[in-house]
C-alpha cells in the first residue's frame, strides 16, 4: 500500500509538454507519491562534505544575480529572476526535470483530471525556437482542424513564435472559450505554411474510445492515463460484451500516440488484463526508496486474445502497460518501437503555490527490462506508412539532450515467445504500394496497423477456440 503524502504523485508523460495551452506533467510524466521533500534535503546534507565548494557557488549565484538584477537592459522583477533559475537548475538535469509556477501548477492539476481549457494540442519546444506539436488530443478543435504531430507552430494569430518561451506561446494560444485563434504551421513535405483557424473550447478529454468491429473483434483507444482511465477501460470492455451479445472474441488495445499520464493509473489498467505477478518495479537513488507494483489479480476480459498497437508516439505509462502485457505474454504488441521513456517523475509542491518536477526514479518492466532511451519493441513489426515519416524533431527518448542513462536493467528484448498463431509471420511490414492515405474518418479502410492488428487477433481467437475444443 502506498503510504506517501497524497499531495506528491509520480508522473509519466514523455518530457516537458503543454496541452492545449495548458502546462502539463510529462510527456506524461510517471506521476506517482513520494516521500517528502525534507528527507531528500537531510540525505544531501549528509553525503555533501563539501561545504566550502557550495557555499562558494552559491555566491557566484547571488553575484550573477545581483548584476542582472542591476545591470540587465530591461527591469526585470526578482521572482523572474529566480523562477528562471529554478527552471535552469532542473531542466539542466534531464529532458523531464523542470520547475512549473503556481499557474502551471494548477494547470497539469486540472489536466491530469482530463479536463481543460484550451485547443487540445499537446506540444514542446522546439531546438530551433518554435514550437513542436507532440500530438493532437481526440475530439478537440486542434484534432478536427488535422493538426499533425511533428507540425511546427511557427506563428500565432500572425505573430512569430521566435524568441517566445514554451509558457509565453502557451499562455498566447489560450483564451476564453468561443475566441478564434490561428495557428500557422510547417508541415513535412508541404512546400507552403499551413495555416489553420479554430475557435477554443473547454476541453473535456474522453480518454477512451471503442467499438465492435467485424467478428466480434472489440476495438479500444486509450489516449492518455488520466485519473478516468481504468474506470472508463473497464466500462468500455463491459459495454463491448454487451454490445457483442456475450460473444465478444477478442481485443484490439490501442496505445499509439498515448504520451503516458499517472502511474498508479497505468498500473490499474495493465491489472485489468493480467490477474497475477508484477506490473512494474521502481528504483531510485536510494533502496529503500524501490518500489514494486503488483496485479491486483481480476482479468476482465476472462482471458480474451489482445493485441497492442504502439509507435514512438507511446510513451512512459503506455510502455509501461505494453511492456508488462508483453512480458506475461498476456497480449502481442504490434507496431513500431515506443518513444522509450523508462524515468519517473516526482511532482513536489513547494512554497509559493509552484511544485518542481523531479527524476526520482527508473522503472523496469516484470522481466526486469529498462526500456530508458530503447523503448518497447513490438512482437510484429508492422509500419503506419510504406514511405518514412518525417520527424521535425526527436521522434525517441535517445534524440533527446541530457538523456539519463539506461541502467542495471536485463536484456531490453522482450522474452520469446511460441505461441504465436502462424500468420503472425506472414504479415507485411509495410502497407502495399496502392494503400490509400490514412483518412481518420475511415480506420478500417486506410489505417493498415489496425487492419493487421485486427487480422492477427482474429487468428489467434480462432486458436483459442481449437485448444478449448481440444480440451472438451
Amino acid at each position: 500500500m502506498d503510504s506517501r503524502p497524497p499531495r506528491l504523485r509520480n508522473s509519466l508523460l514523455i518530457g516537458v509538454a503543454f496541452i492545449g495551452g495548458i502546462a502539463v506533467a510529462g510527456p506524461a510524466a510517471h506521476l506517482a507519491r513520494h516521500a517528502g521533500a525534507a528527507l531528500g534535503i537531510a540525505r544531501a546534507h549528509a553525503e555533501d562534505t563539501s561545504n566550502v565548494d557550495t557555499y562558494r557557488w552559491l555566491t557566484l549565484f547571488g553575484d550573477v544575480f545581483e548584476r542582472v538584477r542591476a545591470d540587465y537592459v530591461d527591469k526585470v522583477t526578482d521572482k523572474e529572476l529566480v523562477e528562471n533559475a529554478l527552471n535552469g537548475m532542473l531542466t539542466g538535469l534531464d529532458p523531464h526535470s523542470s520547475y512549473m509556477n503556481a499557474r502551471q501548477f494548477r494547470d497539469m492539476e486540472v489536466q491530469t483530471r482530463g479536463q481543460f481549457g484550451g485547443l487540445g494540442l499537446e506540444v514542446s519546444a522546439d531546438k530551433d525556437g518554435l514550437i513542436k506539436v507532440i500530438s493532437p488530443i481526440d475530439d478537440t478543435p486542434a484534432a478536427r482542424a488535422g493538426i499533425k504531430a511533428g507540425d511546427l507552430i511557427t506563428q500565432i494569430d500572425g505573430k512569430s513564435v521566435e524568441g517566445l518561451t514554451l509558457s509565453d506561446a502557451v499562455d498566447k494560444m489560450r483564451g476564453a472559450p468561443n475566441t478564434q485563434i490561428t495557428l500557422t504551421l510547417k508541415r513535412a513535405g508541404v512546400d507552403q505554411p499551413v495555416v489553420v483557424s479554430m475557435t477554443r473550447e473547454i476541453i473535456q478529454i474522453h480518454v477512451v474510445k471503442s467499438r465492435l468491429e467485424p467478428n466480434d473483434i472489440g476495438y479500444l483507444r486509450l489516449s492518455q492515463f488520466t485519473e478516468d482511465a481504468d474506470p472508463a477501460i473497464r466500462k468500455a470492455v463491459a459495454d463491448l460484451k454487451e454490445q457483442s451479445g456475450g460473444h465478444l472474441r477478442g481485443i484490439v488495445f490501442d496505445l499509439r500516440n498515448d504520451p503516458g499520464g499517472l502511474l498508479d493509473q497505468a498500473v490499474a489498467v495493465a491489472s485489468d488484463f493480467i490477474p497475477q505477478g508484477e506490473i512494474v518495479s521502481t528504483r531510485a537513488r536510494h533502496p529503500s526508496d524501490n518500489q514494486r507494483w503488483d496485479a491486483k489479480g481480476t482479468d476482465i476480459t476472462g482471458g480474451l486474445p489482445m493485441v497492442v498497437l504502439i509507435n514512438n508516439g507511446s510513451a512512459s505509462s503506455s510502455e509501461i502497460v505494453a511492456g508488462a502485457l508483453q512480458d506475461h505474454q498476456r497480449a502481442v504488441l504490434l507496431g513500431t518501437r515506443s518513444f522509450g521513456k523508462g524515468s519517473v517523475q516526482t511532482v513536489i509542491p513547494l512554497p509559493g503555490g509552484g511544485a518542481m518536477r523531479l527524476t526520482t526514479a527508473r522503472y523496469y518492466t516484470p522481466s526486469g527490462r529498462s526500456i530508458q532511451g530503447l523503448g518497447i519493441t513490438p512482437d510484429v513489426k508492422v509500419e503506419e506508412s510504406r514511405d518514412p515519416v518525417e520527424q521535425f524533431g526527436p521522434d525517441h527518448e535517445s534524440n533527446l539532450n541530457n538523456t539519463i542513462a539506461n541502467e542495471f536493467g536485463t536484456d531490453a528484448k522482450p522474452p520469446p515467445r511460441t505461441d504465436l498463431p502462424p500468420i503472425a509471420a506472414s504479415l507485411p511490414e509495410k502497407p502495399p504500394a496502392n494503400f490509400p492515405k490514412f483518412d481518420p474518418a475511415k480506420p478500417d479502410q486506410t489505417d493498415f496497423q489496425l487492419q493487421e492488428a485486427l487480422t492477427l487477433v482474429g487468428a489467434m481467437a480462432e486458436q483459442r477456440r481449437a485448444a478449448l475444443n481440444t480440451q472438451n
